[in-house]
């Protein structure tokens, strides 16, 4: 693994390195969408905005995990390069997401409609900042060909395991893949916006919830991880907004 690169005196964590590259690869996919539903507005400027609300949310959702701990002593929790919970850079990113869709006059369902590729493709290679540095997000011990070890990573383990990261990165790129081929058929059609976010909260979601059953994650309401516990609301609710849509909803342009 190689959780740093050494250039000269220079040590950088490949972790941060991919998570900009998926922020900047995400904001092309996003200024693709935009171009494709006539929408103007600056991908960069909302990727930017959104990955750094998504970042801290990722950090505080992972600091109120352990309470006690954190309030005893918060310097551990926040002065670290090591320690974001998948939850809660969604809903910082989210909220975000809403912030600034009001702000830029884009209706809602259509402006998550068009995050939602490219927050996947974003999510993907930042999973690849995981596997590289080794940072104890891969999964329980295997026999499989493809099990690998990470001995020299942040969180070393000398044991074959599962590379969760690389399903991850697999399954999210997949899964933007379908959802851009359904953006294009869907506005070609005409269906009503918020569809592809429908899918994509409840593609996630099960996603998730299935590489959670081979991670390390300790268990707790009702014998899921939080994880787990946080795809099966991303899942509910990605179902529950599907059949709240109603067919007068257009995939609208941006408003006037």
């Amino acid at each position: 693994m190689i959780p740093y690169l050494h250039l000269g005196p220079l040590s950088l964590p490949t972790f941060g390195l991919m998570v900009a590259t998926g922020l900047l690869v995400a904001s092309y996919v996003l200024q693709a969408d935009f171009l494709r539903r006539d929408i103007r507005a600056d991908a960069f400027l909302i990727i930017g905005i959104a990955g750094l609300a998504g970042i801290v949310g990722a950090r505080l959702y992972h600091a109120l995990e352990s309470p006690a701990e954190f309030l005893a002593d918060p310097r551990p929790f926040i002065f670290t390069r090591y320690g974001f919970a998948w939850f809660g850079g969604f809903l910082g990113g989210f909220a975000a997401l809403l912030a600034l869709a009001r702000r830029e006059r884009i209706p809602a369902l259509t402006f998550l409609d068009a995050c939602s590729p490219a927050a996947c493709v974003g999510y993907a290679i930042g999973r690849i900042g995981c596997f590289l540095s080794g940072d104890g997000d891969y999964g329980i011990p295997t026999s499989l060909p493809w099990g690998m070890s990470f001995p020299n990573g942040v969180v070393p383990t000398t044991e074959r395991v599962h590379p969760t990261p690389l399903y991850e990165f697999l399954a999210w790129m997949l899964i933007a893949v379908v959802l851009w081929r359904a953006g294009t058929r869907f506005l070609r059609e005409k269906k009503p916006a918020g569809w592809i976010f429908c899918a994509y909260l409840i593609l996630t979601g099960v996603a998730r919830f299935l590489v959670e059953i081979i991670r390390l994650n300790p268990r707790s309401f009702l014998g899921l991880s939080n994880a787990q516990t946080a795809s099966v609301a991303s899942l509910l609710l990605g179902v529950s907004l599907l059949v709240s849509l109603k067919p007068k909803s257009v995939v609208g342009r941006r408003a006037d």
